[in-house]
């Protein structure tokens, strides 16, 4: 592709490039490269035919000129009765594309990079790995002491470097993260962006580029567009993402009263002027736009940005008390030849907004873009208002999958128009009828078989009456009469022309990559579920170009809304119901969407997992928990999580978390069973030693007991003892005493008797004395009776006492 440049240059001063002049420069640069007429066609022209040709096979509804033209002979079509109608081949597969990539549903993440955001999530990442650090004695003080030193709650405290990663990606998130990603969404269902997107999901099906543009305007404050790829243009690129564009714009047919509107400083004289100039315009510039709209109440408008740089100036002048003073100059300022006096330059981007009408020097519009989208990490660089990708662009050249199946799908009309013309000169199967062989017939009635007869016969039962021989006796040669003729012109072409039509539909299929599988359409019953299962995931990775760039331009409005968003709060008078609206919905992040403006984010698009990713996912966790290698709660925070890897991640996690806390109580089951082991043991050693102690002391007891009963034995037998020898002794002394009794008894006696000899001497004596003196006779002194064993003696007074 030769592109011949004609823009001015942009090596000149700021002055200059605001100019009227250096605007219509610029316009008409745009219009002779895509609007000039080279060759008999225009660049915009050629995009045009070729977008609206693959949006008519999209359809089902391309011309059948082409069709007309491979049929006729020279240009004949009189003997032709067919139905031209397009087989609507391509808008199946176009339909089974966009649907399945359209129900894809997807979450916007806001990730805060400004250094505020970074050193808020830095101190938090600090604090929790203090506290995975100090865990054993933030536990032991609580247990000793009841102070809890945790900065976090600890029953969901990573274990792990690798959990603590996990932990930031899945559960952390600023409050100003969550206001800005409230804001986005409801930006986006303000603007109807699920429509949006399923148009540009369409046009880089059929057409292989989608676009989007972004706005700002005071009255409605932020709004999406989509942009048809067909009225685009830019700059040359070879890039998908046109990221190094430096022009970009849109035509747009409007109406006058629009225009007025958009442009109410035109004057009456010069809307006369461009209502004149409209035939003129029509056919040297926007001939191939639309031909059936003849509407002269309507113009074509070229609005576009162009990207060029600004050199931002500042006079530096030392003041007498050293310090410096710095004013803003344009880029044509030089410092004075003095001392004290500097100058400070740097370059950044901008972008300029215009509009023109087409095929006239009329410049509607040319001024610097107000509210340009800067990203806050690199102020020098300007997003543009439209964001355009083609995943399939090379050297230029756009290519889409409708465009690769084209002649696939002029192949199988082709087939079906000659299918049409085989089946109009295909004739029923018929019978022959011989006339003469029925004449032979004798029905034996004298009446001969006619052929009326005879085929009625043979349609109600199949059967013929015929004669072998003729009534003379020879041969008949027409002996069946009614013979089936079997008329076989067309079955084998029909069946070749078949074979045909469904060779292409699966170069469609081989080509595009939509596969039986994809489709439902033949699936084969004989196949397993995983394999057809597979052949889809094979068809659904054979686009994913087309979700990529779809999930692309997502991205690119969501980071611009982002964008617009801080000029909503710091410029829009709308600032106050765009934050109630935002409040509506969450009510906690007023606070944040106050300041939301100073603040830098990066967008990413979290994908929704597709039915055979949620199924391979659920597989696992299904597999887990009757392994008994996850619980249910955590099977519950892995459905929640909709990026795959990461839900994959948290499995291990969750999975190695388990197996360490079974392993754990497993340890303590052992050591608790060790322990009671233990104690069994000691109970049991305690008991022989209670059961050899209570034996002993038993023992003991009966050996006390024996030395008890001993020692009473012995103190009764001391006792008994004691007391015989106390019975011995009284005994002893009783017979002492009665032996001393007895002698004393005796020797009274004795004393007694001695006295009474005594006595009785002396009276004798006296009487003896007596009788000398008084010569008194003899006296006898014999006892009287004394002497005599009687009168009362007995031996009782011996007895013992």
């Amino acid at each position: 592709m030769i592109v011949k440049s004609y823009f001015p240059s942009q090596v000149v001063s700021d002055i200059e490039k605001m100019s009227y002049d250096y605007g219509l420069k610029v316009a008409k640069a745009i219009q002779a490269e895509w609007f000039h007429t080279e060759r008999g066609s225009s660049r915009y022209r050629t995009n045009h035919n070729n977008f609206n040709d693959l949006r008519l096979y999209a359809r089902g509804e391309q011309s059948i000129q082409k069709y007309k033209d491979e049929l006729s002979i020279n240009g004949d079509l009189s003997y032709l009765n067919l139905d031209w109608k397009p087989v609507p081949i391509i808008p199946k597969f176009v339909d089974i594309v966009v649907n399945g990539i359209a129900e894809r549903t997807y979450d916007i993440k806001a990730y805060s990079q400004d250094p505020f955001g970074v050193a808020k999530r830095t101190e938090y990442m600090d604090s929790i790995l203090n506290d995975m650090r100090t865990q054993e004695f933030n536990n032991y003080v609580e247990e000793a002491f009841g102070v809890g030193m945790y900065e976090n709650d600890k029953e969901t405290l990573p274990q792990s470097q690798e959990e603590l990663d996990l932990h930031m990606q899945l559960s952390y998130k600023q409050s100003v993260e969550l206001a800005e990603e409230q804001a986005l969404n409801v930006l986006m269902e303000g603007n109807n962006y699920e429509l949006i997107k399923k148009r540009f999901y369409y046009d880089l099906t059929v057409l292989g580029i989608g676009a989007v543009k972004t706005s700002f305007n005071t009255s409605e404050g932020v709004v999406i567009d989509y942009v048809d790829p067909a009225d685009l243009v830019y700059s040359y690129t070879e890039s998908p993402y046109f990221d190094d564009i430096y022009y970009v714009g849109e035509v747009k047919t409007i109406p006058i009263n629009e225009l007025v509107k958009q442009f109410p400083h035109l004057t009456q004289e010069e809307l006369e002027n461009i209502v004149k100039d409209k035939n003129y315009n029509k056919t040297n510039y926007n001939q191939g736009y639309s031909y059936s709209e003849q509407d002269n109440n309507k113009v074509q408008v070229l609005y576009f940005n162009y990207k060029t740089y600004m050199n931002e100036v500042y006079k530096v002048k030392e003041t007498g008390s050293g310090a410096d003073k710095i004013l803003a100059k344009d880029d044509t300022f030089n410092p004075p030849n003095e001392d004290n006096f500097g100058k400070l330059q740097r370059s950044v981007e901008c972008l300029y907004d215009g509009a023109m009408i087409l095929g006239t020097d009329k410049l509607l519009k040319w001024e610097m873009a107000k509210n340009m989208m800067r990203p806050k990490s690199d102020y020098t660089k300007v997003k543009m208002n439209y964001s355009i990708v083609a995943p399939r662009m090379y050297k230029g050249r756009i290519e889409s999958l409708v465009q690769r199946i084209t002649g696939f799908a002029d192949m199988i009309q082709l087939t079906h128009l000659k299918l049409q013309q085989v089946l109009s000169r295909m004739v029923p199967d018929g019978v022959y009828l011989d006339a003469d062989g029925l004449a032979e017939i004798d029905l034996g009635n004298g009446t001969n078989y006619n052929p009326q007869e005879a085929l009625n016969m043979f349609f109600q039962t199949g059967s013929v009456i015929g004669r072998s021989f003729t009534s003379e006796g020879d041969m008949n040669p027409g002996k069946v009469p009614i013979q089936e003729i079997q008329s076989g012109s067309g079955g084998q072409k029909m069946q070749s022309l078949i074979q045909t039509y469904n060779y292409y539909l699966q170069m469609i299929r081989d080509t595009t990559g939509l596969n039986e599988a994809r489709d439902g359409s033949t699936p084969d019953k004989n196949a397993l579920v995983g394999v057809q299962k597979l052949a889809a995931a094979n068809s659904n990775t054979a686009t994913r170009h087309i979700l990529q760039a779809g999930l692309y331009l997502t991205s690119e409005t969501a980071e611009c809304l982002s964008l617009r968003v801080s000029d909503i709060i710091e410029y829009s008078p709308t600032k106050d119901a765009f934050i109630q609206q935002i409040g509506v919905h969450n009510v906690a992040t007023l606070e944040e969407m106050a300041e939301l403006h100073l603040y830098d984010f990066g967008i990413f698009i979290e994908l929704t997992p597709d039915d055979e990713e949620k199924a391979m996912l659920e597989n696992n966790i299904q597999m887990a928990l009757q392994q008994q290698l996850i619980e249910l709660a955590d099977a519950i925070d892995l459905r929640n999580i909709k990026n795959i890897k990461l839900a994959n991640q948290l499995l291990k996690i969750r999975r190695k978390r388990k197996q360490d806390k079974d392993q754990q109580i497993q340890q303590q089951n052992i050591q608790a069973q060790s322990q009671a082991n233990i104690q069994a043991q000691q109970a049991s050693a305690e008991m022989e030693v209670q059961k050899e102690q209570a034996k002993m002391q038993t023992e003991m007891q009966l050996e006390q007991m024996k030395a008890q009963l001993d020692a009473q034995k012995q103190a009764q037998e001391v006792e008994y003892k004691k007391q015989l020898m106390q019975l011995e002794f009284q005994m002893n002394m009783q017979l002492e005493g009665m032996k001393n009794q007895t002698v004393s008894n005796k020797e009274k006696e004795k004393e007694d008797r001695k006295d009474e000899r005594t006595k009785i001497q002396a009276s004798q004596q006296s009487e003896l004395i007596d009788q000398r003196n008084n010569d008194k006779p003899p006296k006898n002194f014999e006892s009287a009776g004394n002497d005599i064993l009687g009168g009362g003696f007995d031996l009782g007074s011996f007895d013992p006492r």
